[in-house]
């Protein structure tokens, strides 16, 4: 698993918020809305008496773009995407983190001791990391997926009851896997070639959605959608007739982060949860919660037999070769791959 861990993209559910009542100045938090767990935060406020205030996202450019016009101001913590804090941090968004104020940082595996999208942790504390998959219902299809290309070959099946990933990065990017190339492709061709090809699979595309699917797919309307990890574990252990799978071809590989933002409301609050969620008590309890897969060694040395043994949660090195990480793409690349992607979606 460590040797291939990198760069990654990640995009959540639509945003709303959330939150505990108490006297002392709240703690902000900006996070993608399956992160936004009651109990986790409730934890957080009976063991240091801060409050906490939610508000949610739907993808990192989302974040990125409220941040942009002053958000940095209303929140303590955010979560980006490991390949977000690169940008970040490039357009002087984030504080500089104090190590001398975190404690559990020499606790986490080597691949984020010191990540590729930042170095020594100057600006991001890891928080969790995944793959991107599919996630189909057992009982409505006979023969199971293991690969992108499913998606292609059993489009008559399928036809207006898949989904996928409202996710330019993710969605483009499995589509580049299926034809042989890279999730972070920069040849026009290979771009073109998966656009075609993605536009051929449209007309059986019920919608591209990153959430709202769950109840149509465990109901047996959807049979097929396209989903991050977290939710392809949680989802079966309460509905065994729902199974995860990671593509044989290859997958993005991701980290989600936290972070605090200059100009940020309660800093000392921010230091307060970032330890708080780097103790592998409360590491471990998030694992649970939310079925991601932790950074942290002595988290999962505190997880269930059950779930240190999922391949689905923590995959084999043989399956993580195949994966990657996000990188961002230059301004012309992503210009390519918005262009396209708009035509995608709003046809």
């Amino acid at each position: 698993m460590a040797s291939a861990v990198g760069l990654a993209n990640c995009q959540r559910s639509p945003s709303n918020s959330a939150g505990t009542g108490g006297s002392a100045e709240p703690l902000h938090i900006y996070t993608w809305a399956d992160y936004a767990d009651d109990e986790v935060f409730d934890r957080f406020s009976q063991a240091s008496g801060i409050p906490v205030e939610v508000q949610t996202y739907d993808s990192n450019e989302t974040m990125l773009a409220k941040l942009q016009a002053g958000g940095g101001e209303q929140f303590s913590i955010l979560y980006p995407s490991d390949y977000m804090v690169q940008q970040m941090v490039e357009l002087g968004l984030l504080t500089a983190l104090d190590h001398a104020q975190i404690k559990g940082l020499d606790d986490l595996l080597g691949p984020w001791q010191s990540p590729a999208y930042d170095s020594n942790n100057t600006h991001s504390v890891p928080l969790s990391w995944g793959t991107t998959g599919l996630i189909y219902n057992t009982t409505r299809l006979t023969t199971p997926p293991t690969d992108w290309a499913y998606l292609w070959e059993q489009q008559n099946v399928l036809t207006g009851r898949m989904t996928l990933l409202d996710d330019l990065r993710e969605t483009l990017g499995a589509t580049l896997a299926s034809l042989g190339y890279s999730y972070n492709a920069t040849d026009p061709q290979q771009i073109e070639a998966a656009f075609e090809r993605l536009r051929q699979l449209k007309p059986a595309i019920a919608q591209f959605s990153s959430f709202g699917w769950e109840d149509p797919l465990i109901a047996g309307d959807f049979v097929i959608c396209m989903t991050y990890s977290h939710l392809g574990n949680a989802l079966p252990a309460e509905h065994p007739n729902l199974r995860y799978v990671i593509p044989s071809s290859g997958s993005s590989l991701w980290t989600d982060t936290m972070v605090i933002p200059k100009g940020a409301p309660n800093p000392e609050a921010a230091y307060t949860w970032l330890n708080f969620m780097l103790k592998p008590e409360n590491a471990a309890y998030a694992v649970e919660r939310l079925r991601f897969a932790t950074p942290s060694q002595s988290a999962f040395a505190l997880l269930p037999t059950e779930l240190q043994e999922s391949e689905t949660l923590f995959p084999p090195e043989s399956v993580l070769a195949n994966c990657e990480g996000i990188a961002p793409l230059d301004p012309a690349t992503a210009d390519l791959f918005d262009r396209y992607w708009t035509e995608l979606t709003s046809a």
